[in-house]
């Protein structure tokens, strides 16, 4: 189950086409879809739960808690609406697309995928913009 809580004057387009993508993606992974929570917040929420919860004095767009158990996806997805918008006028991208992009990318960590190296933020990216193309097919 894919909930979304707002935290800040915002609201997703369309709640059931997302959660039905991420779905998607998780089981074509060959994982389940438990519980994933995201909840859209502007800075101050998302800088205040980076330093008490990873002590990281910083804004941020994203930040992931991993409740997985085994092949089961779970956890809490934090977007900052603000840092979205910021970046997306940075990349010239749509907002859309770059809230869709920091969304998979959450579930992505949870499905294995990291971005440390630069390896990783290689295979990172091309894996989002599969999943960007499949949501918007």
């Amino acid at each position: 189950m894919i909930t979304f809580n707002y935290e800040t004057p915002f609201n997703l387009k369309d709640e059931f086409k997302i959660a039905s993508w991420i779905e998607h993606i998780v089981v074509s992974e060959g994982f389940v879809l438990g519980e994933v929570s995201y909840i859209f917040c502007d800075d101050l929420f998302l800088n205040h739960i980076n330093k008490e919860f990873l002590k990281h004095d910083t804004l941020t767009d994203i930040i992931s808690f991993d409740y997985c158990l085994g092949k089961q996806v779970n956890g809490e997805i934090y977007i900052s609406i603000e840092r979205v918008i910021e970046n997306a006028q940075l990349f010239h991208v749509s907002f859309e697309n770059e809230l869709n992009r920091v969304m998979i990318h959450g579930v992505l960590h949870y499905l294995g995928y990291k971005d440390k190296t630069t390896e990783e933020k290689k295979t990172m990216r091309l894996k989002e913009n599969a999943c960007l193309n499949e949501l918007n097919i």
